[in-house]
């Protein structure tokens, strides 16, 4: 069942905060699928909104956990973040392997972005400025459908609707990295890795994007964001760009992205600013 609540967030030692405090509009547990209903509320969402807010810019966003972990409570901490921008968040849920393998987890995070690109306006969201974003395993399913079109294109959606995409901290190449990972989520064959990575879909023509890592991020992760950056850009996509964060691992990222030495919000705010006046 839906919930809205009007809630008065502390931003008490926040960065970049005009005010202590903030009041927000939440939407909590929206059914994304009502078609469907799956088993601890995967088919559902939070929306996060300021107050008053009209014709804000809105990421939907996708928590980490490696696929087989995580919830929509984990974007809370990065809601606040942007509220105090004026930006929304939807934080989505998604189903997790083992009890689904891919193609199933992008699938549920394109209904739930087209959800939010046709109903965000009653909300004060703008459809035209939606950005897809999320952390580890969440930022891999954001970088899917910026760059594969099928998924968007089930809900009569282009990759032109969406106006940014924001990865933070993702595993791309799917064929470097299933080895390592349990075989319920790409399954055991290098074509079906190959199938679920980014690399079929590099090509001129897609959303800008911006990659954010940690140097404290493993090498391999490291060099995946920058190799994406850099094939992306030298095939014709000129906004997109890789940013390291220093002082930061995978975890804290987004654990202290409220901290007073945080770069990740100011970095995804100047990117969604970016984005609206091009």
């Amino acid at each position: 069942m839906q919930r809205i609540i009007l809630l008065l967030v502390a931003f008490a030692g926040a960065v970049h905060t005009t005010a202590e405090q903030l009041q927000i509009v939440t939407a909590l547990d929206v059914d994304y699928l009502p078609t469907a209903d799956y088993a601890d509320a995967k088919d559902k969402l939070d929306i996060y909104m300021p107050l008053g807010a009209t014709n804000a810019p809105v990421v939907v966003y996708f928590h980490g956990g490696g696929l087989m972990y995580g919830d929509k409570s984990l974007a809370q901490v990065v809601a606040k973040r942007l509220l105090a921008k004026g930006i929304g968040l939807v934080s989505a849920n998604y189903r997790l392997s083992p009890g689904v393998m891919h193609p199933a987890h992008v699938q549920d995070a394109a209904s739930a972005t087209a959800w939010v690109h046709q109903n965000i306006a009653e909300y004060g969201g703008d459809p035209q400025y939606l950005y897809v974003g999320g952390h580890s395993a969440g930022a891999y399913l954001a970088a899917l459908l910026a760059l594969d079109p099928q998924h968007l294109q089930q809900h009569e959606m282009t990759l032109s609707d969406i106006r940014g995409a924001i990865p933070i901290s993702p595993f791309l190449y799917v064929e470097e990295t299933a080895e390592d990972r349990p075989k319920s989520i790409w399954g055991q064959v290098p074509l079906d890795w190959l199938a679920a990575s980014v690399t079929p879909h590099i090509a001129a023509g897609k959303p800008p994007m911006l990659l954010i890592y940690a140097d404290g991020d493993d090498s391999w992760r490291r060099a995946q964001n920058e190799q994406l950056a850099k094939e992306l850009t030298m095939i014709g996509n000129e906004a997109v760009r890789a940013v390291k964060v220093p002082d930061r691992d995978h975890t804290s990222l987004i654990s202290e992205i409220d901290a007073t030495d945080d770069q990740v919000g100011e970095l995804l705010a100047t990117f969604i600013a970016e984005q609206m006046h091009d």
